[in-house]
């Protein structure tokens, strides 16, 4: 058997596309249903792991409203596929957009995402997503 690992990748950035699509008009289901039970998340705002879809979902409830994002922008995405193709991590820069009182686009945030998804009972689903600001730093440290 031959794992189509470039289609895998296409599959997982498909579904992450998709994900924050829909939590970018105020669904945020796309991502909370498809976490997978074990979930490890780092959330930006948190200096703790959350670990466990309950406790994620609960979280992410807590905080979320709608963001009414207009446009996404999808940077240097990169799927690294297992060898034999039951798990994949994505890395990508998101910039997201809103519009201003005067109806213009703004950049509203710049994230850099990771999410590890395995492949459970024939569904891709994320087992860790780990987002992060683009820039929390005013120099470059190693430590």
């Amino acid at each position: 058997m031959t794992i189509g690992k470039e289609e895998i990748g296409k599959t997982i950035l498909e579904l992450e596309k998709a994900s924050n699509e829909r939590w970018s008009v105020g669904d945020n289901r796309g991502y909370l249903d498809n976490y997978a039970e074990e979930i490890s998340y780092f959330d930006p705002v948190l200096r703790e792991l959350i670990v466990g879809r309950d406790a994620v979902i609960a979280h992410i409830e807590s905080l979320y409203s709608n963001p009414r994002i207009v446009r996404n922008e999808y940077l240097n995405p990169a799927v690294n596929v297992s060898d034999n193709g039951d798990f994949a991590v994505l890395a990508y820069n998101l910039d997201t957009y809103v519009l201003d009182d005067n109806g213009d686009e703004q950049q509203l945030r710049a994230w850099n995402a990771t999410e590890a998804y395995r492949l459970i009972d024939g569904e891709w689903r994320i087992v860790h997503s780990h987002w992060a600001f683009t820039q929390t730093a005013t120099e470059a440290v190693a430590s």
